[in-house]
């Protein structure tokens, strides 16, 4: 599926993709600065999350809970420099306890991730669009 979208787009995006994407486990392709991070805070708020989401960068995870007491996590593996360090915050655990967990740079780990992860690629158009495609 391709979705064109600007910023103004995205809770509206946002609550697209969750009501299309059935894994929870979702990988997040793209270019630095192409949006990977202020489309998962939308995607955290539509989930009922009150917290305002920031990128993990320098601890790998962030833990959020929704209204509804559901963990939410958002993994951020730019700066990770070997799988082992995912495997040593126990990603296994995240990613088989039935919550969402949100990947941003999934190809640091690429021999770890699940068979049934979402991959979701975003590109910037010219103009400063997006586009976003992802298979379900």
């Amino acid at each position: 599926m391709l979705l064109s979208y600007s910023e103004k787009n995205l809770p509206g995006i946002a609550q697209q993709l969750l009501e299309n994407i059935a894994s929870k486990i979702w990988l997040f392709y793209g270019d630095m600065g192409c949006g990977k991070t202020t489309l998962i805070k939308h995607l955290v708020q539509k989930l009922g999350v009150t917290d305002v989401a920031n990128s993990p960068t320098f601890s790998l995870v962030n833990e959020y809970l929704s209204q509804k007491g559901e963990s939410i996590y958002h993994f951020d593996f730019y700066r990770i420099k070997n799988e082992i360090e995912a495997l040593d915050i126990g990603i296994d655990d995240y990613f088989y306890a039935d919550n969402y967990c949100f990947i941003e740079w999934p190809e640091k780990i690429e021999n770890l991730l699940p068979l049934n992860a979402v991959a979701i690629h975003i590109t910037v158009n010219a103009d400063g669009s997006r586009n976003l495609t992802f298979k379900t």
